[in-house]
């Protein structure tokens, strides 16, 4: 066994700072992360330099309130998909908040969850990689109270698993869930109830798995909308219940039954809520990650949150720094960053604020808007009467959190004065 999450996550600390991290003050190069985050420096006149990717802390901290508190009014567990951030400091921080465990999405991400002592993981994907199901072995074997859950939909990956977890001598068996498919023409899944049954008739026939539960992501549902969306979900607690009369689950100490991306866990929360008593407690596993950060292009518009909005809001807690660094035109200007540096899968980053290079004011970005993003650059498009200039600093909003945090490996914390709290180390 490791060290504990504690333990782990605390000695991200002593980290030095130096080359590999982008944006971070040339003057710190040799402290470490605890050192840098001590002197509470200004974002802005601390030595930082553009591009540099800030969270919001007191954002951060809302946003992980605002779902607990969610989960907790609607009986729901959750169980966060960390490939969002791959960050053990928010890990710690989720799982402070109530989470049950961290969902991960590939071996690589449950290998970094143990690294930084996560005790329970939910992986949502099938795992038939004959070496990492070696490597699962011994950390079930060496670790008495680590759980773990994955998705099986196949007969096929049943007896992949099955010949690897043999191969492997493992002791303990690995719990699986079956995977029901949003749908034909949707992602992973058994696209039938009749070939989730076979998958759990052969995870019953070995002796190195064990049926747990079912799950699925609604976010795959083709055509999404409420009712097709609940339609599903009611077709995976339908299973379950078929499950469970067929003594599928027979001594599990609950049956999970797990979705939830950050779309609609407004219709999981509803669907789940029907769930009736079976033979075992039922764990009711919500899988939304993005909430963290949230955003301010795809899921702002998304999050159930507004079409429910009694039950609070989520905050758009990044902002991308970059300067004016060039400003050929009346109607045109270029930022020193780009694709390197901001998530550009879905929408744009969105012009918000400026700071004033001469003054250090800031002021909203009026007739600034991004139209186009170089490798290193962002295009801006300007009106006639907006205030931008060459050396001024230019925040940003970022759409899609899930490709904002990979390209950043030291992200500050940062206070609503500016100030720098803490470093947020990630691993992808």
């Amino acid at each position: 066994m490791g060290p504990s999450s504690e333990e782990a996550v605390g000695g991200l600390a002593d980290v030095r700072v130096d080359h590999r991290f982008k944006g971070l003050p040339p003057d710190a190069e040799g402290l470490t992360v605890g050192e840098l985050a001590a002197e509470r420096r200004s974002l802005f006149t601390g030595g930082f330099t553009t591009p540099v990717l800030a969270l919001s802390a007191e954002r951060v901290e809302h946003n992980l309130a605002q779902l607990e508190t969610y989960a907790k009014r609607h009986g729901l567990d959750f169980a966060p998909h960390g490939k969002t951030s791959m960050a053990p400091q928010l890990f710690a921080r989720q799982l402070g908040h109530g989470a049950w465990g961290i969902t991960a999405a590939v071996p690589h991400q449950v290998r970094v969850y143990r690294a930084y002592g996560i005790g329970r993981i939910f992986l949502a994907n099938e795992l038939v990689d004959a070496s990492a199901l070696r490597w699962l072995a011994g950390e079930l074997d060496a670790d008495p109270d680590f759980r773990f859950v994955c998705y099986v939909d196949s007969v096929r990956g049943v007896e992949l698993m099955d010949e690897a977890l043999r191969a492997a001598g493992a002791r303990r068996p690995v719990e699986v869930v079956v995977e029901l498919s949003a749908g034909e023409g949707a992602r992973t899944g058994a696209r039938t109830e009749e070939q989730c049954a076979a998958v759990a008739d052969a995870v019953a026939a070995t002796g190195t798995l064990r049926l747990t539960g079912v799950a699925g992501y609604e976010g795959e549902v083709p055509r999404a909308d409420g009712e097709r969306v609940r339609a599903y979900l009611r077709r995976l607690v339908a299973l379950a219940v078929r499950l469970d009369a067929d003594s599928r689950f027979a001594g599990a100490e609950d049956i999970v039954v797990s979705a939830g991306g950050s779309a609609w866990f407004d219709a999981v929360a509803d669907v789940f809520a029907e769930i009736p008593e079976l033979s075992a407690k039922v764990l009711k596993l919500l899988r939304s990650g993005a909430y963290v950060s949230h955003d301010d292009g795809h899921y702002r518009h998304l999050t159930p949150f507004n079409r429910v909005p009694e039950e609070g809001a989520l905050q758009p807690a990044f902002r991308l720094w970059a300067q004016v660094v060039s400003r050929p035109s009346g109607e045109q200007a270029f930022v020193n960053a780009g694709k390197r540096d901001a998530a550009y899968d879905l929408d744009l980053p969105e012009a918000q604020v400026v700071r004033d290079g001469r003054t250090g004011e800031i002021r909203a970005a009026e007739g600034i808007t991004v139209t186009g993003l170089s490798d290193q650059h962002a295009w801006l498009a300007t009106t006639p009467d907006a205030r931008v200039e060459v050396g001024d600093w230019l925040g940003m909003g970022l759409s899609h959190p899930c490709t904002s945090f990979d390209k950043w490996q030291l992200i500050p914390l940062v206070t609503a004065d500016g100030t720098v709290t803490d470093l947020v180390r990630t691993f992808f």
